[in-house]
């Protein structure tokens, strides 16, 4: 025997049945709403907004963060591929024998490499700065001009802060920065 549902009793379970279940019900739709509306932002961090002046003092501390973190990163490709080849000769060789103390202190390097750019980039983060690309070192500072939150635009070279792009561009969107944003720009937090 086949038990049917009446075609009604697929939506009672979206509704809440008892009043104690009411609080439950807001408190998800809440959370549905802003969950929506953070993706809908994106992954600003506004615990902090920079002005122009204020990212170009910090640009000498974040460069040599960032030159680290780039370094690290460089360190463990280069250990990834050599593991990655020695994988492969031991495959086609059908086994070989290997120097187990070579590689157990290339793998030590490794999550030490892994430790020092973590480490680096977390503190870039902990300024209220956002790293963006790290092959080629990109750096983002947000910033509010008027009523919209733009990004600063830093790549590792740079002397200065010279552009910036909206939250959705990204680096390809690239401008100059002009006289609306060094005028523009409201006090940061």
């Amino acid at each position: 025997m086949i038990i049917r549902k009446r075609p009604r009793e697929k939506y009672w379970r979206h509704i809440p049945r008892y009043w104690s279940d009411v609080r439950e019900y807001r408190r998800r739709m809440v959370n549905r709403r802003k969950a929506y509306n953070q993706a809908k932002l994106g992954s600003i961090d506004m615990a902090r907004t920079f002005t122009v002046s204020e990212a170009e003092t910090l640009l000498p501390v974040l460069e040599s963060l960032l030159r680290s973190a780039m370094q690290a990163k460089a360190l463990i490709e280069e250990v990834d591929g050599e593991l990655q080849s020695l994988a492969n000769r031991i495959f086609i060789n059908g086994g070989t024998l290997v120097d187990v103390v070579s590689v157990a202190r290339r793998k030590a390097e490794r999550e030490k490499a892994v430790q020092r750019a973590k480490d680096a980039v977390a503190e870039i983060d902990a300024t209220g700065v956002q790293v963006k690309d790290l092959d080629i070192g990109l750096l983002d500072f947000p910033c509010i001009v008027g009523e919209e939150v733009i990004l600063l635009c830093w790549k590792l070279g740079e002397k200065k802060l010279t552009h910036w792009h909206g939250t959705e561009e990204g680096f390809a969107g690239r401008k100059l920065i002009d006289e609306r944003i060094l005028r523009g720009q409201k006090k940061s937090n």
